[in-house]
């Protein structure tokens, strides 16, 4: 095999495959990337058999082949090469060697047959959806999955779709975070799970333009995205979703509304009290035309006043802080409506068209005079 192509693309294309580069794996196999020049077009495919990616990037085949090279070595080379073109030769015993002006490696492949191929997914089923709405409603939803596998269901994200609406909802047990969205067509109802991983790292690779679209195709048992030249297959999380509109409560006894950026910071400036791993909460009190933000901890106390409009009933509350932050970072609105019923119920942050919906726990706390 023989492929000249520009540093940039390989680059690119290298970096965009290597998010599905297993990080430990018994099969060494799976530690490569695959370089694919028998079939008329350069391309690139990892897999760690939960997700795969592959992608074409532009280069001349001077000579048609296949070798499976080490990601690691492979990236890191191609990084820090010249900007200037790379010729990857092989040989039949597998020995690669990748020139770029005056530099030249001499790497050990692997053949390119033993490599796990991406699952052939029949595209008969297809959503369609910008890319940037679609960087958008991961942003705004990837922080509250879960971390960790005690429940599967948790580290991944629901993607309902039903006619021309798409929910997309993920939560950890102490959090919902919801954002719905208005497609372009309008679709048969349809309920999957997500994997958090997949999510992140096409959010990673998506160039995000408002004016280019991502396929979305699924089968049972998984999920394809396809955009610019690049195809993403990636395992479902099987199980039944929570009963999220069970938790969705549109009863509430004090509505806030309240400049976002002004409490954003508030509570920022309140976490420098914090050191990591401290659990202690900020303790909100709501009155008629102010809410004070307090915090104590071992380091000191700070509190705050923020002018707000409210209806309702006086209340106090303690939150993480961080599971605020977390949503408010992401919502656009200059201003916001805080929803809450009491101090042991979950207050909701939401929108008037429920465009976007954050639910968040409180927590117990001691009030210090």
């Amino acid at each position: 095999m023989k492929l000249i192509c520009s540093k940039s693309a390989l680059l690119n294309g290298v970096q965009i495959v290597s998010k599905a580069v297993p990080n430990k794996t018994t099969m060494s196999i799976l530690e490569c990337i695959l370089v694919d020049a028998s079939k008329g077009e350069i391309k690139l495919t990892a897999n760690d058999m939960e997700l795969g990616i592959e992608t074409v990037i532009e280069g001349e085949i001077a000579e048609k082949g296949i070798i499976a090279l080490d990601a690691k070595i492979f990236l890191e080379i191609v990084r820090k090469l010249p900007d200037s073109d790379i010729v990857i030769e092989t040989d039949s015993s597998f020995k690669t060697t990748i020139t770029c002006e005056k530099a030249k490696f001499n790497i050990i492949g692997k053949s390119g047959e033993d490599f796990s191929y991406l699952p052939s997914v029949e595209r008969n089923d297809c959503v369609i959806v910008s890319q940037f709405t679609l960087k958008e409603v991961v942003r705004q939803t990837i922080f509250s999955i879960a971390d960790n596998d005690n429940n599967k269901l948790m580290t991944g994200e629901l993607f309902d779709i039903n006619g021309s609406e798409l929910k997309v909802v993920s939560l950890d047990g102490h959090r919902i975070s919801i954002r719905k969205i208005e497609l372009k067509n309008s679709y048969e109802p349809k309920k999957v799970v997500v994997p958090g991983k997949t999510l992140n790292e096409i959010s990673k690779i998506l160039p995000g333009d408002t004016d280019k679209d991502v396929n979305i195709f699924f089968t049972p048992k998984q999920i394809v995205f396809e955009f610019d030249n690049t195809t993403v297959v990636s395992r479902l999380i099987e199980g039944e979703y929570f009963k999220i509109d069970q938790m969705l409560s549109s009863d509430y006894e004090t509505k806030v509304r309240i400049n976002k950026k002004e409490l954003l910071n508030c509570i920022d400036r309140a976490t420098l009290l914090i050191k990591e791993g401290d659990k202690k909460p900020i303790i909100i009190n709501i009155t008629d035309t102010s809410m004070e933000l307090k915090i104590n901890s071992i380091i000191g106390s700070m509190n705050e006043d923020i002018d707000i409009e409210k209806s309702g009933k006086d209340m106090m509350i303690g939150f993480n802080p961080k599971f605020l932050i977390d949503a408010l970072r992401v919502i656009d609105d200059e201003e916001i409506d805080i929803f809450l019923v009491n101090p042991k119920a979950p207050c909701f942050i939401k929108e008037p068209n429920e465009k976007y919906i954050y639910l968040i726990l409180p927590v117990n706390f001691t009030t210090v005079n």
